[in-house]
């Protein structure tokens, strides 16, 4: 290392500042550590830094906000982004504003330090690019090593478009030698949708336009990838007569890569708030449906062929409502419904599913003591189908995975990224192809994907999914070997004897409840189901129809025991507003949010909101029985 370099790393978290401050000081840099903007800001002033790694997101001010500041303070500081799941606008932004990378959490070291080392390099060429433009006014000589030494690609062309010189940066960023370039025109290189574009460009400048506005064109490499670049051209002159044209471009094709993506974000938030519509229509219609299935099941004799009939509709209606859920979840996150529940019937069922029809079997081993997690259902189903059909899709002429259940204990002091504690942890392993070494730090970005179809967001979502649960997920592969997924859970503090003694149980009840629900459908099928188990019950299109009902019912000494709020209420006032008014009536109210939408905070944060119980639509009636006795009871 010709000079000390110093890199100054700014995160709110101390853990992360020790461990990135050892590591990067064994390496020979120089380094200092801020919690703050504010701290990072003073540290500044009082030197220069080489390198900023900043945090997206700090206490008092955002990262792309302190970029700004720094930037300005230190043109040359070369800056990092660093995010734990990272903001396609915000990347985009941090780009523009002068980051030469964005890297997400968890860090892998390797990655980031030969990020930092290419920053540096580009940092070096900066400099001297710099000290090279003071030399030209001196030199033609130390001109030409200026254009060597630019980050920029530079290049010359005559009038016909015919290539007569190119810079170290052509020849790195396409590949061809400087033979190969002099021997190509214009038209080998850019794509022939763009060449009008270039060749306009051109006659304005022949035309008296000293330098063109900067445009974009579309290149390939030798290796035929797609390179986007940021031009400006100006006319060459020689002895009073045009002969030639001089380009200047940038580089531009990660940039262009981010903002696509960032439209195909757009237009998928778009697509989400229509899939929400469709799937709350859709779950009340299939509330109805599992609801009738559910109340008919227990009219007729277990052993019979119509109660077996009934099973399997049950099943399926179940299935449609994880189809939705998992739209849901695809199109907007989906904060999780969490329940504690077993896994391992999931695993079972979901693999099983997942592998209809294929030559792929699955090979299960899971621990007896498994212990319980708390978990949204329909989202872990969706995270282990991803892995399952990923390992599928990976051995086309068959084969087997394996999957396998555990229980675990994570001791931090061993640099696990997860907190100390016990957990699930579940390990999806295929025979496949495997997934190439260069390719694993990007498998859980959006969008990315070695399929030839595909959108590459299944395993982004599955990551998404886990981190919502406070858990993680990882990969181990290698070619023609296999993939191995892991990703863990942490364990219920309930016992999953307590689980296990209702999720089977039709739990008679007594009692008065109002049920509250703009779906002529739902609200009859709930009534008959609570009727049938030994409730007295009253119904409510809305919420405005439903308080004066309670309000009434209590002026007259006939209070309701419990109600049940539909959430969504077209037209109305729905199960949020409805539940403030109940308060104010009754501040002991015992409730419960009903909606098929669970995308909503409300539906994984009820308490805060006010309610005493949570159930997602469709419902059977054992689940109605189950949450109703558990809200009356107070558990």
């Amino acid at each position: 290392m010709e000079e000390e370099e110093s890199i100054l790393i700014v995160d709110d978290d101390e853990g992360t500042c020790k461990t990135l401050t050892l590591i990067f000081e064994k390496k020979g840099y120089i380094t200092e550590a801020a919690g703050t903007g504010r701290e990072a800001l003073k540290k500044a002033q009082g030197r220069f830094f080489n390198l900023a790694l900043l945090d997206i997101k700090l206490p008092d001010m955002r990262g792309v906000e302190l970029l700004v500041y720094l930037k300005e303070m230190h043109p040359d500081m070369a800056v990092i982004m660093v995010t734990a799941y990272a903001s396609l606008e915000t990347a985009v932004k941090a780009l523009k504003e002068g980051a030469s990378a964005y890297i997400t959490k968890p860090l892998n070291m390797d990655e980031v330090l030969a990020i930092i080392r290419e920053a540096f390099e580009k940092q070096h060429l900066v400099i001297e690019k710099r000290r090279a433009e003071v030399a030209l006014l001196e030199s033609e000589e130390r001109y030409r090593e200026l254009v060597e030494e630019a980050n920029d690609i530079i290049y010359t062309h005559n009038l016909k478009g015919n290539f007569t010189s190119a810079n170290a940066a052509t020849i790195r960023t396409y590949g061809y030698s400087i033979k190969e370039i002099l021997q190509f025109n214009l038209t080998q290189i850019v794509d022939p949708e763009y060449l009008p574009l270039a060749q306009q460009k051109i006659s304005e400048n022949l035309k008296g336009a000293p330098r063109t506005r900067p445009y974009e064109l579309l290149t390939y490499s030798k290796e035929g990838k797609p390179v986007w670049v940021e031009v400006n051209t100006r006319l060459i002159i020689k002895q009073g007569k045009p002969v030639g044209v001089q380009g200047i471009a940038r580089d531009i094709t990660e940039r262009k890569r981010l903002e696509e993506e960032l439209l195909k974000t757009q237009k998928l938030e778009s697509v989400g708030i229509l899939a929400g519509g469709i799937a709350h229509d859709f779950n009340n219609v299939l509330a109805a449906i599992l609801g009738n299935v559910s109340f008919s099941k227990i009219e007729v004799a277990a052993d019979s062929e119509v109660f077996k009939a009934l099973t399997e509709a049950e099943k399926a209606c179940l299935q449609a409502k994880n189809l939705t859920q998992q739209l849901l979840t695809f199109s907007k996150g989906g904060i999780p419904v969490k329940k504690t529940a077993s896994i391992s019937g999931l695993l079972r069922d979901t693999a099983k599913f997942a592998l209809s029809g294929s030559k792929v079997r699955c090979k299960f081993s899971i621990a007896d003591d498994l212990s319980p997690v708390e978990i949204d259902k329909g989202q872990i189903s969706q995270v282990i189908n991803n892995l399952i059909i990923n390992a599928d899709q990976a051995m086309p002429e068959g084969g087997v995975i394996k999957a396998i259940a555990e229980n675990i204990t994570v001791d931090a002091g061993l640099g696990f990224p997860l907190k100390s504690g016990r957990y699930v942890k579940i390990t999806i392993k295929d025979q496949g192809i495997g997934i190439a070494k260069e390719h694993l730090p990007k498998i859980f970005d959006p969008y990315f994907s070695t399929k030839k179809k595909g959108s590459g967001l299944g395993l982004a979502t599955a990551y998404s999914i886990i981190k919502n649960h406070n858990g993680l997920i990882t990969v181990d592969s290698e070619l023609e070997v296999g993939t191995t997924f892991y990703f863990y859970l942490p364990v219920s503090k309930k016992g999953i004897e307590e689980i296990k003694s209702l999720e089977e149980k039709l739990i008679p009840g007594k009692g008065k409840v109002l049920i509250m629900d703009d779906e002529e459908l739902v609200r009859d099928v709930t009534g008959r189901m609570l009727e049938r188990i030994g409730y007295e019950i009253e119904l409510s299109n809305d919420g405005t129809e439903a308080v004066e009902i309670y309000k009434k019912a209590k002026e007259s000494n006939r209070p309701f025991d419990a109600v049940i709020l539909d959430l969504t209420v077209a037209g109305g006032i729905g199960g949020k507003e409805a539940i403030k008014k109940l308060k104010e009536v009754d501040p002991e109210v015992k409730s419960i949010v009903s909606s098929g939408y669970s995308t909503d905070p409300i539906m994984s944060e009820y308490k805060q909101y006010g309610f005493s119980g949570v159930i997602v639509k469709p419902y059977g009636i054992k689940e109605l029985s189950k949450t109703l006795h558990k809200v009356l009871e107070g558990e």
